[in-house]
């Protein structure tokens, strides 16, 4: 029998968050729009009748010709965050240094499970699409709370599969994905940097707010191994190199250092929020630290 990804221990340690989280603002990382109360739609609920000396701006003039009667409009104003949660399950995202650390998509599961929990207790919307070269699975946004049961069962089904194609998989769900909401994307990023921010850039186009969790394990940050070890490109395993880590890691972390802050530096320029993220971190650690910062902005 598998362990459930959502345990109760986690569950409890995260409604702690949950305190954290309300700080943000009433919607849960919709600190990202300012204010909740501004929608994403707003439709017409009912009429009552009007106050004197009241705004005449939601005034029925129709229906006052008719009735002789002063009637407002009154308005229901959607106030929920819709977010759509994209999680990354190519072969890269097994990755793990140390067999007794998470892989990186055991990692971004329980992170997308952990934001999934919280966003509905927050009432809020969350969808899900898991993909490797192309979409794997679909869970269409609702805000019900039942709603995180087929979420974890599509996370605990997801497995490490092909290859990497960041762009168009992007570009396809941002075509799909009509209503303007929250994107939240899982990935390690290890892909073409043009494809990538091309469909992030597809996202902020159409109006979504877009935070990225890029998920990394330690080594590959630092690649500080201690001893030759052969690396393997888990997409295409015929290719493989033997490195010694004393000679070859300054020149490693001078080129990882500067994709990652070309990638900083784009996210930054398209308003991409990226959140980096170590498999070494506890989740709820990681997500606080997350919370906390954007109350501090918000």
């Amino acid at each position: 029998m598998t362990r459930p990804l959502l345990t109760p221990e986690l569950a409890s340690r995260l409604g702690r968050l949950d305190l954290v989280a309300r700080l943000v603002v009433e919607g849960f990382l919709t600190g990202l729009h300012r204010s909740p109360y501004h929608g994403f739609s707003v439709e017409f609920a009912e009429y009552r009748q009007s106050i004197p000396g009241e705004s005449t701006t939601h005034l029925d003039w129709r229906l006052y010709a008719r009735t002789d009667r002063h009637y407002q409009k009154v308005f229901a104003e959607e106030t929920n965050l819709r977010a759509t949660l994209l999680v990354d399950c190519s072969a890269s995202m097994a990755f793990t240094s140390d067999p007794a650390r998470a892989t990186k998509l055991a990692y971004a599961r329980l992170l997308a499970a952990s934001l999934a929990y919280l966003l509905l207790r927050q009432n809020d919307a969350v969808g899900l699409v898991t993909f490797d070269e192309r979409p794997l699975a679909m869970v269409p946004a609702r805000s019900m709370r039942r709603q995180l049961f087929p979420l974890l069962r599509t996370l605990e089904a997801a497995r490490p599969g092909g290859g990497t194609r960041l762009g168009p998989v992007l570009h396809g769900v941002a075509e799909r994905v009509l209503r303007r909401g929250l994107v939240i994307l899982f990935s390690d990023l290890l892909d073409d940097p043009d494809e990538i921010l091309s469909g992030l850039k597809h996202f902020r186009h159409r109006g979504h707010e877009v935070i990225v969790f890029q998920v990394l394990d330690p080594r590959e940050r630092d690649l500080g191994f201690r001893r030759e070890v052969e690396l393997v490109d888990l997409e295409r395993p015929e290719r493989a190199v033997r490195v010694e880590p004393a000679l070859a890691a300054a020149e490693y972390r001078r080129k990882f250092d500067a994709w990652r802050e070309r990638l900083r530096r784009e996210c930054r320029r398209q308003l991409v929020d990226l959140v980096e993220m170590s498999t070494e971190t506890p989740i709820e650690m990681a997500l606080h630290a997350y919370l906390s910062k954007r109350r501090r902005l918000y």
